[in-house]
């Protein structure tokens, strides 16, 4: 007769493996088991652009690709396209927020997918930051320039029509989105100076247009105050893109907007200006805003041509208006 000790020693694991299994739902792996006892398992919290509201339920496709290479890493283009292949598509490039210091190109994922689905190609674009690469805004800009340029350059291969490239963004974003149609200085070395870095349009959310009317010094990698020399209201000129902005009317940076769609105005140049009640900073990025200035791009975008048919998004039921006169 085997020995208790030895009967145990083989029974026990497989005794100990029907408890556990019999303690878990149908369906479940026994990987579950490898929790230890005690031990409570902690889900991620959704950060904000992921608890955004879906803008779409069509299928687009995604896809990624490196525009530079810096001292500091590589910056990518994350890319929504319609799902058939298709040629000579508008493209529209978007820029995130974050002051110049940080953000994600997740910001503006949402939007992306939704302009994809209306026939678009859209971009997300990254770029060097202080925060993530000690560097400053003037390296902003000349990133912004190389990814509008890169999306140029490989118009072919994206099915793009090179003449059809739209710049958008959010707050520092949206500075850059403008910076790449106004400023003609902080070309970044190795950029082929030959394709234009000036987009066709402009989708501007909350920019910051004039970095005067910031109440600190912006300065280069030298130290040198550049708030003058990026502040793109400053260069408005009569061969500015078409714009349209959004503002909150409680946005401390709503001067901004105001300043740029007056010169704007004095200069002939189309600009459509919407605004948002009561709201601060930031405003069009949740629901349901987010859906709100959204319809109102896609009727600016088909305007201008490079969209057509209703605007596909859906609003929520008594959803708040944007007015084209300030609050």
């Amino acid at each position: 007769m085997p020995h208790l000790f030895q009967i145990l020693h083989l029974t026990a694991p497989i005794l100990l493996a029907a408890c556990l299994l019999a303690r878990l739902p149908s369906g479940h792996s026994t990987m579950a088991c490898a929790q230890e006892p005690g031990v409570a398992q902690t889900k991620k919290k959704p950060d904000r652009w992921e608890q955004q509201p879906q803008l779409t339920a069509a299928a687009v496709r995604t896809a990624e690709h490196v525009f530079k290479s810096t001292p500091q890493g590589e910056l990518k283009l994350h890319l929504w396209l319609p799902e058939a292949e298709g040629t000579n598509r508008p493209c529209i490039v978007f820029f995130f927020g974050g002051g110049w210091k940080g953000g994600t190109y997740r910001q503006f994922a949402r939007h992306s997918a939704y302009l994809a689905s209306r026939g678009m190609v859209a971009a997300s674009a990254e770029y060097r930051t202080s925060g993530t690469h000690h560097t400053t805004p003037d390296v902003c800009v000349e990133d912004a320039k190389s990814a509008i340029r890169w999306v140029r350059a490989h118009a072919g291969e994206l099915g793009i029509d090179p003449s059809k490239v739209i710049a958008g963004g959010g707050s520092a974003g949206g500075h850059l989105a403008a910076a790449t149609a106004l400023l003609a200085d902080f070309d970044a070395q190795g950029d082929d100076l030959s394709v234009s870095a000036v987009p066709s349009a402009l989708v501007l959310f909350n920019p910051v247009l004039n970095v005067t009317l910031l109440d600190r010094e912006i300065t280069n990698g030298q130290g040198m105050p550049i708030n003058q020399a990026i502040s793109p209201t400053l260069f408005l000129n009569k061969a500015a893109p078409p714009a349209i902005l959004f503002f909150g009317s409680a946005d401390a940076l709503a001067e901004h907007g105001v300043e740029y769609v007056a010169k704007a105005k004095e200069l002939g140049l189309d600009v459509e200006m919407w605004w948002a009640a009561d709201q601060g900073h930031g405003f069009f990025n949740d629901a349901p805003w987010l859906e709100v200035t959204t319809q109102r791009m896609d009727c600016f975008l088909t305007r201008l041509g490079y969209l057509s048919g209703e605007p596909a998004v859906d609003v929520p039921q008594n959803a708040p208006q944007l007015t084209q006169d300030k609050p």
